[in-house]
């Protein structure tokens, strides 16, 4: 099964969604501005505040500031004594500062202006009133001041200064009153509005999780589906997989029964037929030869293609089934293939198999033995078409686990993209026949990184022995090696080198 890999679409956010979205946000915005116009809107107020407040202290002080001028007058009347005038004399210069801050805080109120104008009127008529009742004091004595008290109204001006200054204070107060009255009139409606404002967030953010809520729970069962669907999809996929294995190991079992029956009727009934023919071939030629000496010689070439006939039928029947594998067993059958491979390609192949493999496989299943036969058959076929090796081995051992063969080259290696590929029929086989004996097959780089080591693990039964000796295995802890670890064994039935011949052997 192939997959493509394309870029996911990129999906918007439906219309209806944005527009809430902007909606909350315009209406978050706006917000924010009404509660900083209130804000300003309150610090103008208490700043209002505080300039009625400091007019007021400014007003009173000035009222203060002329009556502690005539009443450091009536001490020096009385006493005589000048240190008293000290107030007398600086009230005008703090009187006019007091009036210049005033009229600073009261530059934004005309009314309170004129107000103060008439104030400053009045202090200065009253400060003047005081400095001529000084100069009386120096030139006719306190007698003159008395006299003219009596017949004067001392009192008036500072009852004037005062209610001018009440009534100043007075409309200061209506002022800021008003005002008050007004920013919380504003911040009333401010108020509501912003609380009307909220109250439309606060519904459209609810609209806006129940899109979201519904958005998710959607994509929630959009994933549980996807994933049941995952789910099934991996099962039968596992399922088919499992399938289309068993029908590959049945197909190798087929197949290999098949092979052994033709091989069997090729040789009992063709070689039987073509023995026969031999026998009446070399009968005929001997009676001819002295006769028709032209069709003896005829005959004998007949009888040379015969053989080369009978050659061909036992090559047949060894690649169909090997003749030896039955009679002698796998030790003899991979050593002579071995042997036979080294003459056919030049390549020199080490061939090691322990002496108790030969019990092993007769004890055990009968497929075990051809098995193992096909995956040695198979990759030294690959190696002998792809690998490009100069040396070659072979080797078949029993370990803790169960048997271990190896074949391993020091050619250019197989690439991974290779063993990938779905037409690798020669390796799916020979996976397929180790996964039929239910052990395992990998593929690796040789020794010393070089070429491919091809090792196949078949467990075995716990009941099976050689030569009385249980063989303990264990499924659960696979053996992990490199292609040139030592497989300890007990002495190998085969371990001579299959070198190149000087010639080629003749058939046999």
């Amino acid at each position: 099964m192939y997959f493509t890999a394309k870029a996911a679409p990129q999906h918007r956010l439906p219309l209806y969604k944005t527009v809430l979205c902007v909606t909350c946000a315009l209406i978050l915005i706006v917000n924010g501005l009404f509660l900083f116009h209130n804000l300003e809107a309150l610090k103008s107020a208490n700043a209002q505040v505080l300039q009625s407040s400091r007019v007021a202290e400014r007003l009173q002080y000035l009222d203060v500031l002329v009556q502690d001028a005539e009443s450091s007058m009536r001490g020096y009347f009385i006493s005589g004594n000048e240190v008293y005038l000290g107030p007398t004399r600086t009230v005008l210069n703090q009187t006019e500062a007091e009036v210049r801050q005033l009229q600073k805080l009261l530059a934004d109120n005309p009314a309170q202006l004129k107000n103060l104008a008439q104030l400053n009127t009045l202090v200065r008529r009253k400060l003047t009133m005081l400095n001529q009742a000084v100069e009386v004091y120096h030139h006719g004595g306190l007698a003159e001041i008395v006299n003219i008290s009596r017949y004067g109204d001392e009192r008036s001006g500072m009852d004037e200064i005062r209610l001018q200054t009440v009534i100043m204070i007075q409309e200061q107060n209506e002022t800021l009153d008003a005002r008050s009255a007004r920013f919380y009139d504003e911040y009333h409606k401010a108020l509501m509005l912003g609380m009307v404002i909220n109250a439309g967030a606060i519904i459209v953010l609810v609209m806006f999780y129940q899109l979201v809520r519904r958005s998710y729970v959607r994509q929630a069962a959009v994933e549980h589906a996807l994933q049941q669907s995952n789910e099934n999809l991996e099962a039968m996929v596992a399922q088919r997989t499992e399938q289309l294995s068993v029908l590959s190991r049945h197909l190798i079992t087929i197949s290999e029964d098949e092979k052994s029956r033709l091989s069997r009727e090729l040789h009992d009934e063709m070689g039987a037929n073509l023995t026969s023919i031999s026998m009446d071939i070399g009968a005929v030629t001997q009676q001819l030869q002295k006769t028709h000496p032209e069709l003896a010689a005829q005959l004998k070439r007949a009888r040379g293609t015969l053989v080369e006939t009978v050659e061909l039928k036992r090559r047949i029947i060894e690649d169909l089934r090997p003749s030896l594998l039955d009679n002698l067993g796998l030790c003899a059958a991979l050593d002579s293939y071995t042997d036979d491979f080294t003459r056919m390609t030049k390549l020199p192949c080490d061939t090691e198999i322990g002496a108790e493999v030969d019990g092993i496989v007769r004890a055990g299943d009968a497929s075990l033995s051809i098995a193992l036969f096909r995956i040695v058959q198979e990759s030294l076929t690959n190696i002998r078409k792809y690998a490009q090796a100069s040396e070659v081995s072979v080797t078949l051992k029993q370990t803790e686990e169960g048997l271990v063969l190896r074949i391993i080259d020091d050619g250019i290696g197989i690439a991974s993209d290779t063993l990938a590929k779905p037409m690798s029929h020669g390796i799916l086989g020979m996976r397929e026949r180790a996964l039929l004996l239910g052990g395992t097959l990998t593929i690796r780089r040789g020794r010393g990184d070089r070429g491919t080591c091809i090792e196949a693990r078949i467990p075995l039964g716990n009941g099976a022995s050689v030569e009385g000796s249980p063989v303990k295995l264990s499924l659960s802890n696979p053996l992990r090696q490199r292609a040139d670890d030592h497989i300890p064994s007990s002495p190998p039935c085969s371990t001579r080198r299959h070198s190149v011949p000087v010639q080629h052997d003749p058939v046999q």
